[in-house]
């Protein structure tokens, strides 16, 4: 999981030099002057993803959202290039600090290191041929997480399948995704109760890269 998501960060700051480079000089439209200038709907394309990472990672009331909120107001007198500044310069610090170890908690560090090595687990199973081993391990990792968010919002734990209703209702995730998790579930519940001929190994490998989807978005 920390791998996904320093993966992520990484590819957020190339894409960035890529929207620096690509700036060209144009006519500020109060001054005059010339200055450098990136597409918006390029910049815009960037910041939807760079402050969905930023709130998974650093959480949405913390400093970096809050100072990136700020960051993210183009001034009157000012060009895009100034404000696209800004904010690499709270993305930047948002990264350096989750490399620093300094944006988790000790359990999550723990628990996703624990996720992970289970979900690796689980693909190993797989290409070993034990495609049920690997559906049920990937189960319960679906199920920890699901738990794990039932109590971040207040939610009580039960069934995978409750869970899920009362996180959608909740607006933890939308539909789309509680119909995924509806779907994963069927195939934990075949897999637990030995009945391998009502899945496929295609769809335990999808299980596994789902849950791994799942995991980077709500931890």
């Amino acid at each position: 999981m920390t791998a996904l998501i320093r993966k992520r960060f990484a590819e957020l700051e190339q894409q960035l030099e890529a929207l620096q480079n690509s700036a060209v000089r144009r006519p500020n439209a109060f001054t005059e002057r010339a200055e450098l200038h990136v597409s918006p709907e390029l910049i815009l394309n960037w910041n939807v993803k760079a402050k969905s990472l930023m709130e998974r990672v650093c959480g949405v009331d913390s400093t970096h959202l809050k100072m990136y909120a700020e960051a993210d107001t183009e001034g009157m007198y000012e060009s895009n290039v100034d404000r696209l500044n800004r904010l690499k310069a709270v993305f930047l610090a948002a990264k350096e600090d989750f490399e620093g170890g300094y944006l988790s908690s000790l359990r999550n560090i723990v628990q996703a290191e624990v996720f992970s090595n289970e979900l690796e687990q689980a693909e190993e199973l797989l290409k070993s041929g034990y495609r049920t081993a690997a559906a049920v391990i990937a189960g319960v990792v679906l199920e920890t997480a699901l738990r794990d968010l039932c109590t971040t919002h207040g939610i009580e734990h039960g069934t995978l399948n409750r869970m899920n209703d009362d996180l959608a209702k909740a607006g933890a995730y939308n539909t789309n995704q509680k119909k995924q998790i509806t779907s994963l579930s069927a195939i934990r519940n075949s897999a637990a109760h030995g009945k391998p001929d009502e899945f496929t190994e295609d769809q335990v490998r999808g299980m596994i890269d789902d849950v791994q989807r799942f995991l980077l978005a709500h931890r």
